[in-house]
């Protein structure tokens, strides 16, 4: 049997993503985070996969993990690794509605990444109705807080992926449907701003404003950004009352690094910060990192190779691209395990209110998942 016999519908696959998107999950609310994983293990037990369900720790949503049925089980196989948080809050449905515009479909969470993982059970349900057995045994781990870094989940992704030959990752296509074969690291950062609190009416000379010193913090920091490394400011709270001036400010920063040095001159900058302003401190926290992911593994530049050749035997082509954007793959890659990312949908918008997929795109990526889970031994 060819992989173009494989019976793959846009509409269906639509049909069974609408409600996952309907259940909007952003990272921070476990109680959203959970009601996706709940129809996701249903989804997966409708497959015959046994499913279970791992509780979230630091605050973060439960895990799914699923086994489907295999010969084989217990020897190591393809782990299919994807995320079901998002970063639009609870309520973004008001404003990017379900909706098809030509041939695209918009949608929170929809294009990073619940396609991808609906395209996941897709190519299984069709491998399944064409009594087709896939070479080696699968196993999917849908996590729960890869939009902020995957700090209560990284121990969880490592341990499950060193039990597998290869790890695929459905993130989104790259803008010509081209692949991930390696990944840039990424690092975050918490700051910190300590002024000396005063009235701000009567008494304004007599503080420091933390604000004002994380205003200037802040044009330092972006300032620095290069081709790499690069610095961007993603949140920032402060003060308490208008009458006062404040003694705190946070934010957060994010850095992406193409080499190993890269980073160490990020960390060390960041490591480095003072404060500007007299009465002024600055503290300066790291947070969650993902590792560089370089290419050059030989398994990796097979399992790749292998992807290339299912795609142009099926009439497309994909490039092998390095990307900037941090995913779960940065783990699983820069372990030395086998890893493809980017199988996912082609779209464009990720974390926008313009965020969606290529309709088209999601028979064409399911029959490549199809033609891997199939192949690959």
């Amino acid at each position: 049997m060819t992989l173009d016999a494989l019976r793959f519908d846009a509409a269906t696959i639509l049909e069974s993503l609408r409600p996952w998107v309907a259940c909007e999950s952003p990272t921070w609310d476990t109680a959203a985070v959970g009601r996706m994983m709940d129809l996701a293990g249903r989804d997966l037990a409708l497959l015959g996969a046994s499913v279970e369900r791992i509780p979230g720790r630091m605050g973060f949503g439960d895990c799914l993990r699923a086994r489907i049925p295999h010969p084989r089980a217990g020897t190591p196989g393809i782990l299919l690794l994807g995320h079901m948080d998002t970063v639009h809050p609870v309520g973004t449905l008001g404003t990017l509605a379900w909706r098809h515009d030509g041939g695209r479909c918009y949608g929170p969470g929809l294009f990073d990444m619940k396609g991808g993982n609906m395209l996941m059970l897709a190519a299984l349900r069709a491998l399944q109705d064409a009594a087709v057995p896939t070479a080696l045994p699968v196993t999917i781990l849908f996590t729960s807080d890869e939009e902020v870094g995957s700090p209560s989940t990284r121990d969880l992704i490592e341990a499950e992926a060193a039990r597998h030959r290869y790890v695929l990752v459905p993130e989104p296509a790259r803008a010509d449907g081209g692949v991930v074969v390696a990944r840039y690291a990424i690092a975050r950062y918490r700051i910190a701003t300590h002024g000396r609190p005063s009235h701000a009416g009567a008494q304004l000379a007599a503080g420091a404003s933390a604000i004002r010193e994380m205003a200037r913090q802040i044009l330092a920091i972006e300032g620095m950004s290069g081709d790499s490394p690069t610095y961007s400011v993603g949140i920032v709270r402060g003060g308490a009352w208008s009458n006062c001036v404040a003694m705190l400010c946070e934010a957060e920063v994010l850095t992406m690094a193409r080499t190993a040095a890269d980073l160490a001159q990020a960390d060390a900058a960041m490591a480095g910060l003072r404060a500007v302003g007299e009465g002024c401190r600055v503290t300066v926290t790291p947070g969650p990192v993902r590792p560089l992911w370089e290419r050059g593994n030989p398994g990796g530049e097979r399992l790749y190779a292998a992807a290339r050749d299912l795609a142009a035997g099926l009439g497309f082509a994909i490039t092998a691209q390095a990307s900037g954007g941090g995913s779960d793959g940065n783990f699983t890659g820069a372990l030395g395990i086998p890893t493809l990312d980017g199988l996912g949908v082609r779209g464009d918008g990720a974390h926008t209110l313009e965020e969606h997929i290529v309709i088209d795109s999601l028979p064409e990526r399911a029959r490549l998942l199809a033609g891997l889970l199939a192949t690959l031994d």
